[in-house]
């Protein structure tokens, strides 16, 4: 299962202004989340050990990653069996319709115009990191619903 494409995002009406890149930040943001909450799947572990190490250092981004590891997306072959349950209620939700996303337009007061320009920093990662914590929290706690609605 395919959770995010930077594709499917630079494409069609995506701003002339900026680069492609910018079109994986947000799902740069998420699988950062996952990897420093140890959610990620030991064939990720195996084939990008070093690169892992990287971004829990915090010397590359979550987006860099997703755009030089994993020919810019996430699937389901990233994550843990919690990591992926996690993904699907989470990012992905009921009918497309992401709790994420939400939260990220709220951590950077922006919204679907706007989503792209929000900065690829660990600044902004940690803007947003508390929000994922207490989704994961909250999910956790009612007893891992298959969505968060």
């Amino acid at each position: 299962m395919k959770y995010d494409d930077a594709s499917w995002h630079y494409e069609g009406t995506y701003p002339k202004d900026l680069p492609d890149a910018a079109s994986a930040t947000h799902i740069g943001m998420f699988l950062s989340w996952m990897v420093i909450n140890d959610r990620v799947s030991e064939e990720l572990l195996e084939d990008a050990e070093d690169e892992l190490d990287d971004l829990k250092e915090r010397s590359i981004t979550g987006a860099q990653f997703v755009l030089s590891m994993l020919d810019e997306r996430i699937t389901d072959q990233e994550f843990d069996k919690t990591g992926n349950a996690f993904a699907l209620a989470y990012y992905q939700g009921l009918e497309n319709d992401s709790r994420y996303i939400d939260d990220y337009f709220q951590a950077f007061n922006v919204d679907e115009q706007s989503l792209y320009r929000v900065d690829d920093t660990w600044a902004n990662y940690d803007k947003l990191s508390g929000l994922i914590d207490a989704r994961f929290k909250a999910w956790d706690e009612a007893g891992r619903p298959e969505y968060i609605v």
